[in-house]
C-alpha cells in the first residue's frame, strides 16, 4: 500500500494542530509541515506576555462567536464540532492543565507559553510529523485529485492533501500563490492595533491605566468598553484593541485619522456627572480638588484632567468656577483625542482579510473549489478580538481539517 501524504503549510498553532491530529487519526499518512521562517509557533511563544492565552472560557457558542468581527457565522458552525471544552480536554489528556482568569482568558497552569510549545512539539515527534523550516511555498498546482507544492528552492512536493495554515499577510500580493488556485482574497488589513496621538499631552502619563473606560469613534457607531492603557505614543489596552478589531476596515478607510471620545467614568454621562458634581461641591466644599479624588481614578490622571480643565492645585471644591467644572465634566466623560496613525500591538500581529469564507466548508475546512485543499487559522477571513479567540479558531479549524482528511483514509 502506497502511503498518502499531507503537506501542511505553516508552523503556527493551526498548522501544528492539523498536522498532529491528522497524524494520530490517520497513522498511514505521511505528514510534512513546512514553515517559511526559522521559528515554529512564534505567536504561541509571545501570546499573553509569554504566558500563551490558549482560549477563552466562553459559556456557549453564541457568546463565543460574537467576539469575531469577521467570520461570526463561520466560526459558530465550526465550534459546534470542536469548542472550548474540547480544547481544554485535548491539552489535559496530554498533561497540560488550563486555568481561567476572571476576564475569561485561559492560560496553562504554568503561566508559560513554553508548556504549550513543548506539548505540541512532543506530539509532532510522537507521531513522526516531518518538519521543514526556512522553506517557502511559491505555488500550489492541482494534479488530478492531488497537489504539487512548489518550493522556493525549485523543488516540488507531491501531496494527496494540502492544508494551508500560513497565517495572515499584511499585503494582498502575498496571497497571489493562493489566488492562483482560484480562490478570492478579501483584502488584508491590520486588526489589533493601538491609537497614536502625537502631540497629545496625555502621553506624559504613559503607564497609567484604568480598569474600565468607554471609547467610541466620532461620527461612527463604533464603541467599546474595557481596560485602557496610556502609552508614550497614545492609547492601548484591551478596550482600544477590541475597538481596533471591530473598526479595522472603517478606520483604514479613514487612513487612521479620526477622533476617539473617551469616557473615563462609564457609569456617568454629562448630565448625571454634572448632578454628581453639584453634590460633591456641597459635601466636600472645603477640601482641595487635587487631593480628594472621589472617582477612584489613578491620581496622575485625575491631576492631569483637573489641570486640563483649568483647575489649579490649590482650588477647593466649593471655590471651583462653574465653567471650569463643566470643562472637567467634559474631560471626564467626553474627552476628545485626535488620533493620527496606529501601532501594531507588541508582536501580536493580527490581520483581517484572507481566503473568502464562502469558498470554504466550515464543517470540513475543505475548499469548495478544489478537492483535498484545506485551510486553517488566520489565512481565512476570520479574526477575533484579543482574549484567546484567535487561538480557539486556530485549534478548531486545525482539528476539523485533520478529521476531514482522516475520514478519507483508504
Amino acid at each position: 500500500m502506497i502511503n498518502k501524504r499531507l503537506v501542511v503549510i505553516g508552523g503556527g498553532a493551526a498548522g501544528f494542530f492539523c498536522a498532529i491530529n491528522a497524524a494520530k487519526l490517520f497513522p498511514a499518512l505521511e505528514i510534512k509541515l513546512i514553515e517559511k521562517s526559522n521559528k515554529l509557533l512564534s505567536k504561541v511563544k509571545i501570546s499573553g506576555g509569554g504566558r500563551c492565552n490558549v482560549t477563552h472560557n466562553a459559556p456557549d457558542l453564541i457568546y463565543m462567536s460574537k467576539h469575531y468581527p469577521r467570520g461570526q457565522h463561520f466560526v459558530k458552525k465550526a465550534f459546534s464540532r470542536f469548542f472550548v471544552p474540547d480544547t481544554i480536554e485535548w491539552f489535559r489528556e496530554r498533561g497540560v492543565t488550563l486555568k481561567a482568569e476572571p476576564d475569561g482568558r485561559m492560560f496553562p497552569d504554568t503561566d508559560s507559553s513554553q508548556t504549550i510549545i513543548d506539548c505540541l512539539l512532543k506530539e509532532a515527534d510522537k507521531y513522526r510529523v516531518k518538519i521543514e523550516m526556512s522553506t517557502a511555498v511559491t505555488a500550489l498546482t492541482q494534479a488530478g485529485n492531488g497537489w504539487k507544492v512548489s518550493l522556493q528552492d525549485g523543488s516540488v512536493l507531491e501531496a494527496d492533501f494540502v492544508c494551508v495554515a500560513a497565517g495572515g499577510y499584511a499585503q494582498a500580493d502575498k496571497f497571489s500563490w493562493l489566488q492562483a488556485t482560484g480562490h478570492k482574497i478579501v483584502a488584508p488589513l491590520p486588526s489589533l492595533f493601538t491609537f497614536n496621538m502625537p502631540g497629545n499631552p496625555i502621553t506624559e502619563l504613559m503607564g497609567v491605566s484604568v480598569p474600565e473606560a468607554h471609547i467610541k469613534i466620532a461620527g461612527t457607531k463604533l464603541q467599546e468598553k474595557g481596560p485602557l492603557l496610556i502609552t508614550h505614543w497614545g492609547m492601548s489596552g484591551p478596550g482600544v484593541l477590541r475597538l481596533s478589531a471591530w473598526g479595522a476596515r472603517d478606520l483604514a478607510q479613514m487612513q487612521y485619522n479620526f477622533t476617539a471620545i473617551v469616557n473615563w467614568l462609564p457609569a456617568f454621562n454629562e448630565n448625571s456627572l454634572l448632578e454628581e458634581m453639584k453634590e460633591l461641591r456641597f459635601s466636600m466644599g472645603g477640601q482641595k480638588m487635587h487631593t480628594k479624588n472621589p472617582f477612584g481614578l489613578p491620581q496622575r490622571l485625575w491631576h492631569f484632567l483637573l489641570l486640563q480643565a483649568g483647575l489649579p492645585e490649590e482650588v477647593r471644591w466649593a471655590d471651583a468656577p462653574a465653567k471650569d467644572v463643566n470643562k472637567l465634566v467634559k474631560q471626564l466623560v467626553v474627552m476628545e483625542c485626535t488620533v493620527k496613525g496606529k501601532t501594531t500591538y507588541k508582536e501580536e500581529f493580527v490581520t483581517c482579510g484572507g481566503i473568502q469564507l464562502s469558498e470554504i466548508d466550515p464543517a470540513t475546512m475543505e475548499s469548495k473549489l478544489a478537492p483535498n485543499l484545506y485551510f486553517a487559522g488566520e489565512v481565512m477571513d476570520v479574526d477575533g478580538i484579543t482574549g484567546g479567540f484567535n487561538f480557539q479558531h486556530a485549534w478548531t479549524s486545525g482539528w476539523i481539517a485533520a478529521n476531514s482528511i482522516s475520514s478519507k483514509q483508504g
